[in-house]
């Protein structure tokens, strides 16, 4: 059933660590090696991204592009974040980590969480409740594998299924980040073998995304992407002397890791490292401290 009204302006009083306003989630999105490509054996390729003439057979194009994202953005992107000692989510699809686990290691090494985002990089929409239940469990077993950590958290590309949820829950995941519907982490009830059990959302977003780079150029520079990003910081900044606010800020290897782009990713740190009010933390982190939190109002 939809929520169309949520907290109604009155969310828990929730305090972030630090008196901080803002918990800040940077989700670096590591797909490359779990798109579709004909190279790999797939009916066809990858149709999302900057290249426009799509190709029946191997299309060495859009393949070469999403390599970019590990043999060169990897590096870039996670030395800006240990500069400014940043922790981000690494949102992991289990057959990219299997292929480069070197990368999921790294990120663990240097101090983020890596969250499952599924076995392939594809949306849930029309898989059955095995099939769904089979993606799931690869992603989270070959991320345990290579790091040595089962995932706590997930998202879905695109629309995730009516089964959603119980199977995550099921499977003993803390969070998912299937909904783009709030500022704020909220709690909901999942049916799970015969009863209702507690489950805790952390909303995504995708205009603070880098997605928008390529999917409809709303951002073309950038100065574009860190001024919305810092402006959205900024409202949220104010609103959170009153009320517990969260943001969402959606990276991709192949797509922030561009050196034309990596300026934002910088100067979006920076100015939230110079305001008092930001708690920049994993997913998992603010997920444990609202849960917490919660918690601890309740009794």
């Amino acid at each position: 059933m939809r929520d169309f009204r949520g907290y109604a302006n009155q969310p828990p009083a929730v305090k972030w660590p630090g008196d901080a306003r803002v918990a800040v989630s940077f989700v670096l999105n590591f797909e490359e090696g779990a798109e579709f490509s004909v190279a790999d054996g797939d009916a066809r390729n990858e149709s999302v991204y900057e290249v426009i003439d799509p190709r029946a057979g191997w299309d060495p194009c859009i393949d070469s592009h999403f390599e970019y994202g590990t043999r060169a953005a990897w590096w870039r992107i996670a030395d800006t974040f240990d500069r400014w000692q940043a922790p981000m989510t690494v949102s992991a699809c289990g057959l990219a980590v299997q292929r480069s686990p070197w990368l999921a290691q790294d990120a663990v090494a240097r101090g983020h969480e890596i969250s499952a985002h599924g076995w392939r990089w594809q949306s849930h929409a029309d898989m059955t409740p095995e099939q769904e239940l089979q993606s799931i469990l690869g992603c989270a077993h070959t991320i345990e594998a290579v790091t040595g950590k089962r995932p706590v958290g997930w998202h879905t590309r695109s629309a995730c299924t009516p089964a959603t949820r119980a199977l995550l829950v099921r499977s003993g995941f803390l969070y998912d980040s299937d909904a783009y519907n709030d500022d704020v982490p909220y709690f909901v009830q999942v049916p799970v073998d015969g009863r209702e059990r507690r489950h805790l959302v952390l909303p995504y977003a995708f205009d603070t995304n880098d997605m928008q780079f390529q999917h409809t150029q709303r951002f073309a520079t950038s100065d574009d992407f860190s001024s919305y990003v810092c402006d959205a910081f900024d409202w949220l900044l104010e609103e959170g002397a009153h009320a517990p606010r969260m943001m969402s800020v959606g990276l991709h290897l192949r797509m922030i890791g561009r050196p034309a782009r990596m300026k934002a990713l910088a100067d979006i740190l920076s100015h939230m490292r110079a305001q008092p009010g930001a708690w920049i933390a994993t997913r998992e982190q603010i997920a444990r401290h609202w849960i917490a939190s919660s918690d601890a109002q309740r009794q």
